[in-house]
């Protein structure tokens, strides 16, 4: 059997409650088939980026253990679009409010560019909602084609995040 894949997956939400649809997606994210839930970072108040007239997202990245072998990359990933479509997700805008989003961000070190699925994240590295959270799980990671993460949480320190208690 081949070990397991570390997956991250970055959590959003700002429509409804959206503290209460994070925490339920995380529970979510513990019955996939196939992967086991092993960390999860702080929740993050942060500002919207690209329609600003909307409010504060909350965020969130969780860590999974995924076997390969039953979810590839594409696989997971539908998973994840199951899950976002549970919490009412509708795809119709970019950057627009959402009830729930969920974007694969590392499929361990695996690199993709095919037009349904990019790793690493291709925006990832520029978001400190993505970078603050994977850094207080992960502190110590290298994404691929990027560096370590540390490196670049300076880049993006000028971005509006609160960490909630």
């Amino acid at each position: 059997m081949l070990a397991p894949v570390t997956a991250y997956v970055a959590l959003g939400a700002n429509l409804g409650d959206p503290v209460e649809t994070v925490r339920a997606a995380i529970e979510a994210l513990r019955e996939i088939a196939g992967a086991n839930l092993i960390a999860v970072s702080s929740l993050y108040r942060t500002a919207p980026v690209g329609l600003r007239d909307q409010p504060d997202f909350i965020n969130a990245v969780a860590a999974l253990d995924v076997d390969g072998a039953v979810l590839p990359a594409p696989t997971f990933l539908a998973r994840l679009f199951d899950i976002e479509a549970a919490f009412g997700r509708v795809r119709s805008v970019k950057n627009a409010p959402r009830t729930l989003d969920l974007d694969l961000l590392l499929f361990g070190t695996e690199r993709s560019a095919t037009s349904s699925l990019t790793l690493p994240h291709p925006r990832m590295a520029e978001r400190a909602f993505v970078l603050a959270p994977l850094a207080e799980i992960a502190p110590e990671l290298a994404i691929p084609g990027w560096g370590l993460l540390t490196d670049l949480l300076g880049k993006v320190s000028r971005q509006r995040i609160e960490r909630l208690p």
